[in-house]
């Protein structure tokens, strides 16, 4: 094999390029190590700062961001990044378990939260997925029944008729529909759409789901969105 064959062959095996940022030097070293043997290419940066000035630089397809970093937190980071940057998916992995530490981070513009201490084959799955999800290889565009949805323009319409969402009641929705005619648990739906663990002692997926439901199914036609008693909720165009 020629030098420039065995060049092509590496680069069609690269499979995305991440930037990790984690101060805990033997863990980046070894997230380096675990994704180069998946064929990622893997640039490390130890502080917050210098993460900044590499993502002005350079072009990745995954941030895996840990919280407490040196110079510039992993918050802070995320606040700058997100304005010139708005697409570049950003894995959270983080030692603080509080939800509240991991809802600042979903608010402050990242699209994942993992705990430390974390298995590599989770990380792994949560890496191809946010590199699937960013690469569009979901449809900008889902219909069931005479319900539109379209991702990419951030629009909602049911035979012509504009819906209007917040954001998290787009992404209720858009969950949903992905899933159509499949029942989808409480559960679930917190920890997809929500990023955090399922807290019985709340009722928000219900507060939401009542949110979406009054808008998508007006009196008078036909009702799209179900809840199946001791199971969770179902979108289908099916009786």
């Amino acid at each position: 094999m020629t030098a420039k064959n065995s060049v092509a062959e590496f680069t069609t095996k690269v499979a995305g390029r991440i930037l990790v940022v984690e101060d805990d030097l033997p863990l980046a070293n070894f997230l380096r190590r675990e994704l180069e043997a998946e064929c990622y290419r893997v640039d490390l940066a130890h502080d917050g700062q210098y993460a900044h000035d590499v993502l002005q630089r350079e072009k990745y397809d995954l941030v895996l961001l840990d919280l407490n970093l040196p110079k510039l937190d992993g918050v802070a980071l995320l606040c700058l990044l997100r304005p010139s940057h708005p697409k570049l998916p950003v894995l959270v992995l983080t030692g603080r378990s509080r939800i509240e530490d991991r809802v600042l981070s979903l608010n402050s513009g990242a699209d994942d939260c993992l705990i430390k201490p974390f298995s590599f084959t989770e990380l792994l799955a949560r890496v191809r997925a946010l590199l699937r999800r960013s690469s569009g290889a979901v449809s900008q565009v889902s219909k069931v029944g005479d319900l539109t949805l379209d991702r990419e323009g951030w629009k909602v319409d049911r035979n012509g008729r504009r819906i209007d969402l917040t954001p998290r009641e787009f992404a209720v929705l858009e969950f949903l529909m992905r899933n159509a005619d499949r029942p989808i648990s409480r559960a679930t739906i917190m920890e997809e759409v929500w990023n955090i663990p399922f807290d019985p002692s709340t009722n928000v997926v219900d507060v939401y789901l009542k949110y979406v439901r009054d808008k998508v199914d007006l009196d008078g036609e036909k009702k799209l969105i179900r809840t199946m008693r001791g199971v969770g909720y179902v979108l289908s165009d099916e009786p």
